[in-house]
């Protein structure tokens, strides 16, 4: 396994997170879906169309974009031919900052290693949900995807804020309250807040991420929810720790399987997903057809990087997989989390 270097990662929960401290672990783990106050029963992440926002007003972060399609596509060419061998699998340092305003948000060490031990079976295709995928889809899943994570470090702070706005990113700045980014080139930068906010203040966002092209710039990362994170104490329907495993995707340059923008039916660049008009919610049954140019084909809802609770998604596509690998191979963007 190649070892990645040392970050560190800033967690920020505030009071509408549930207790996780030592004392109450027992009654948490007899009731893993709590309530939590200013909780969403839909899901929520804007990270594409964070993507889309700062590609259109940034030409040198659509440079970097363009570039880092071009070596994925030449990265995807190379491993059919079998120019690229599966020699070992990335292991990429973790750093979590957490904010927290009372003392129940200061989310504990075991719900840190709960949510670390969640990315890496989902990663690694060891989930025990994993036999739930459709026969129709077996032959596309990437089985494991070859990437790790290890938490090198977790960083704390006291805040008074109550929300924190996707637009101004406050959380990873010291000078705003938030905690700087640690290394980002070297680490994967993971923020836990007690409530995220959309662009006019309103309350609902679980989380969001950046994309490659934003590498070792300040605001490089993730920022999750502290309802959302881990699973004990965390709040139903999203309580099995898939938010974070379908952010780290889109830090690893997966869409949304619709594609790059609330459109729908656009290419999410792999091609064995099936076109899909939009996101799919709740707990759907399979098979679930829609309709995209005309074609229709059961929905993959399963997928990590639909919008479904997260106990229906449970799988990654081949194609994803090779788009993850190409970020972190010796020539992508994120080469430098090896």
């Amino acid at each position: 396994m190649k070892k990645l270097l040392f970050g560190i990662l800033v967690i920020g929960a505030l009071s509408a997170c549930n207790s996780d401290n030592v004392s109450n672990q027992e009654e948490m783990s007899q009731n893993s879906e709590i309530p939590t106050t200013n909780a969403t029963s839909k899901r929520v992440c804007p990270s594409d169309l964070l993507r889309e926002k700062a590609l259109k007003n940034n030409p040198e972060l659509r440079a970097r974009y363009e570039a880092n399609e071009l070596q994925a596509e030449k990265f995807s060419k190379d491993v059919m031919m079998g120019k690229v061998l599966a020699d070992g699998t990335v292991e990429i340092p973790v750093v979590l900052n957490v904010i927290y305003n009372t003392s129940p948000q200061n989310i504990s060490d075991a719900r840190i290693a709960e949510q670390i031990a969640i990315l890496n079976t989902d990663y690694g295709a060891t989930n025990s949900d994993i036999n739930k995928i459709p026969s129709e889809f077996k032959p596309a899943a990437a089985g494991d995807v070859k990437i790790r994570f290890k938490l090198v470090a977790t960083n704390r702070k006291q805040s008074s804020k109550t929300g924190w706005k996707i637009d101004l990113d406050e959380m990873k700045k010291s000078s705003t309250g938030g905690i700087d980014t640690t290394n980002p080139t070297k680490n994967m930068n993971v923020w836990i807040v007690n409530s995220i906010l959309d662009e006019n203040g309103v309350p609902g966002i679980l989380g969001y991420a950046t994309s490659p092209e934003s590498v070792g710039l300040w605001y490089d990362g993730l920022v999750i929810g502290c309802q959302y994170f881990g699973k004990t104490g965390a709040s139903a329907p999203f309580n099995l720790g898939r938010t974070v495993t379908h952010e780290v995707g889109h830090y690893l340059n997966l869409p949304h399987i619709w594609g790059p923008s609330d459109a729908g039916c656009l290419t999410d660049y792999s091609n064995d997903t099936p076109d899909s008009p939009g996101p799919n919610y709740g707990t759907p049954t399979y098979p679930l057809y829609k309709t995209c140019g005309g074609v229709s084909r059961s929905q993959m809802f399963m997928n990590y990087m639909d919008y479904v609770d997260d106990k229906m998604m449970f799988m990654f596509s081949a194609n994803q997989k090779t788009r993850m690998q190409a970020v972190v191979a010796a020539a992508g963007p994120r080469a430098g989390l090896r």
